[in-house]
């Protein structure tokens, strides 16, 4: 099912004409913890109302489908958006009056790691775009220290080496 509404986006997106929906920026990395902006921009007309304006972004992980963003007629619904998201996206809504749609998502997991699809319908047009985002597992402190210690035993044990080798050879 997912497949046959992907291939439907796609094929929209290919007919709809001028109107253009284009990512910012193809592929995010950021570590577990961090935030980060989501961008996507598409084509405006100044002479036209953001009462007409839909937009419905994802993510997809495999086969599930996680509502990021919604705006229905202009209007932003957060009680559309997945709970994993919940309080963790904030949108710029002056940027979205320019044709960018910028979100921020606080608080990363690697959970959050996937594509993200953006849809926007506008009575001029409908097009969408994805950008992929990798989320890197922070270290714990303890990891840290340890990741440390076995570097300095390495360095250790080097330097041991190099020393009973200078002895052989003396």
């Amino acid at each position: 099912m997912t497949c046959r509404i992907l291939l439907l986006i796609i094929l929209t997106s290919c007919v709809s004409g001028s109107f253009v929906v284009n990512v910012t920026q193809t592929c995010y990395q950021a570590e577990e913890n961090h935030n980060i902006t989501l961008e996507w921009t598409f084509t405006t007309k100044p002479d036209r109302s953001t009462k007409m304006l839909n937009i419905l972004c994802y993510l997809i992980t495999g086969h599930e489908l996680s509502v990021l963003y919604h705006v229905h007629e202009g209007v932003e619904l957060s009680e559309s958006q997945d709970e994993k998201f919940s309080g963790r996206v904030q949108s710029d809504k002056d940027a979205l009056r320019e044709g960018r749609i910028r979100l921020q998502l606080s608080r990363l997991s690697v959970d959050d790691s996937g594509r993200y699809l953006c849809q926007v319908n506008t009575d001029y047009g409908f097009s969408s775009a994805t950008s992929t985002l990798s989320i890197d597992r922070a270290e714990s402190p303890k990891e840290k220290r340890w990741k440390k210690f076995k570097t300095a035993f390495v360095i250790v044990q080097v330097a041991f080496a190099a020393a009973v080798a200078a002895k052989m050879v003396l």
